[in-house]
């Protein structure tokens, strides 16, 4: 049988590009091109499907109703040609996702439900990488990530796994001697322990405590929310950190200060860049993770 002659790949790629992504700005970054160069590759693929497929005005690219006609009849087979040939990379056994994960929701909520994913998906395994500047590394070192951030870029796929509540907590002995309205003088006398990614945390908890001037005795920075979980049950301070920190820690050591509600300036996102769900492995994990309510 002989063999059809196929468009440039590399122009189908940067076509699928721009209309997924829906900017020829985003296209040109996913793919490392400058715009003039991304330009030609769809130029190249016009000339060879003989048709207009985008309509160009003010460095902006919208399709043609025949580029939304090759769009169309292209994007399931483009698809299935992708995960062909991923089938058919590297170890045929394994799927592979490198995946960074704050230490604290990887042990709390991750963690023990991993299994649930292996029985899902039993040839998807997970490298995990608990190490700093996670978000910095996504799309490079790593697939995909789980952080703990305000708002996401807008470069990112990105979707919030929860809504939080800042609580303060320390030792059952502390919050025993602190009392259960909150004294100024008293809490001007402690130590204060801080996740040093989410200083806002504490001032969101000084605020909505009417404590907006307090100027404790100290302020101890931590990189390790298990770190800082443990410090308070030691009675080393007062963590600042969110409710669902708090209970899942199940730690009998530990009291929370206040019966006061506190909204968190922070949410866990899940994130990854938007060309990466093409990949089996990260669309896999992110259909789980999603339905799966962590």
């Amino acid at each position: 049988m002989p063999i059809r002659r196929l468009p440039p790949l590399r122009s189908l790629e940067a076509f699928m590009r721009v209309v997924r992504l829906g900017s020829a700005r985003a296209a040109a970054t996913e793919l490392g091109l400058s715009p003039s160069a991304l330009s030609r590759r769809i130029a190249n693929l016009e000339d060879f499907v003989g048709k207009k497929l985008f309509t160009r005005a003010h460095q902006s690219m919208q399709l043609t109703d025949e580029g939304n006609g090759f769009y169309d009849s292209v994007a399931p087979h483009f698809d299935a040609l992708a995960a062909a040939v991923e089938g058919q990379s590297e170890n045929l056994s394994l799927l592979r996702l490198h995946l960074g994960v704050l230490p604290l929701f990887g042990g709390q909520r991750l963690f023990p439900r991993l299994r649930e994913l292996r029985a899902l998906h039993p040839r998807l395994h997970i490298d995990i990488d608990t190490g700093p500047h996670l978000l910095d590394r996504v799309g490079d070192t790593l697939d995909a990530a789980i952080v703990l951030m305000r708002e996401p870029d807008e470069s990112l796929h990105a979707v919030r796994l929860d809504h939080n509540r800042v609580h303060a907590i320390c030792s059952k002995e502390l919050a025993a001697e602190l009392g259960p309205v909150p004294d100024r003088a008293k809490l001007a006398a402690q130590t204060f322990l801080v996740h040093i990614e989410l200083p806002d945390s504490f001032t969101a908890w000084k605020e909505a405590m009417g404590l907006q001037g307090l100027d404790p005795a100290a302020i101890d920075h931590f990189d390790s929310g298990q770190l800082i979980l443990e410090a308070a049950a030691q009675g080393l301070g007062i963590a600042i950190m969110h409710d669902d920190h708090f209970r899942r820690s199940h730690d009998p050591r530990l009291a929370r200060l206040y019966d006061i509600e506190v909204e968190s300036p922070y949410s866990y996102w899940f994130v990854c860049r938007p060309r990466a769900l093409e990949q089996r492995p990260v669309r896999l994990f992110h259909e789980w993770l999603v339905n799966a309510g962590l």
